[in-house]
C-alpha cells in the first residue's frame, strides 16, 4: 500500500502570508478547523471539528516549525494511530509552492489503512481548497 499522500499547489500569495495561514492557530481556525495550535516544537495541539463534521478531534505534537517547514503528528479521535503531516513552502517567482505530505497511514490495520488513505486524500484536497479561498478572501478584504 502507498503510505504517503502528497499534495502540491501554487498560491498567488507571498510565502509569509501562506506560512501564517498554516502555522497560527487563529488563522487555521478561520479557514480550516478550530485550532489550539502553536508552531513550536513540542507543542501539543488539538484540532476540533464542528458539529457539521461530527465533532472529530485530532491531536498531536509539533515536531518541527522552521520557517516554511511545519511537521506535526496526527492522531484521529478514538484511535491510537500516529501519522505525520508535513507542510513545506517554497517561494517560486513571487508565488508560494506548497508541498503537503501525510505519511504513516500504513500504521493503521490493513482495511482501515485503505479507508483512511482515501479519507485523508479527499480531506487534504478540501483543505487546500479552503486555504485557497481564505487567502484570496483575505487579499481582497485587505
Amino acid at each position: 500500500m502507498k503510505d504517503v499522500i502528497t499534495k502540491e499547489h501554487v498560491f498567488n500569495h507571498p510565502i509569509d502570508r501562506v506560512w501564517n495561514a498554516i502555522s497560527i492557530g487563529k488563522e487555521i481556525s478561520a479557514w480550516f478547523i478550530n485550532a489550539d495550535f502553536k508552531a513550536e516544537p513540542g507543542y501539543k495541539y488539538t484540532f476540533t471539528a464542528g458539529e457539521e463534521k461530527g465533532c472529530t478531534q485530532i491531536t498531536g505534537t509539533v515536531k518541527e516549525a522552521n520557517p516554511y517547514t511545519l511537521i506535526y503528528t496526527w492522531v484521529v479521535q478514538d484511535t491510537t494511530v500516529e501519522t505525520t503531516v508535513k507542510w513545506m513552502l517554497k517561494e517560486v517567482e513571487g508565488k508560494t509552492k506548497l508541498v503537503l505530505e501525510h505519511s504513516g497511514i500504513s500504521n493503521y490495520t490493513a482495511d482501515t489503512a485503505v479507508t483512511m488513505f482515501g479519507h485523508f486524500s479527499i480531506g487534504w484536497d478540501n483543505c487546500i481548497s479552503l486555504l485557497t479561498g481564505y487567502l484570496t478572501k483575505e487579499v481582497h478584504a485587505g
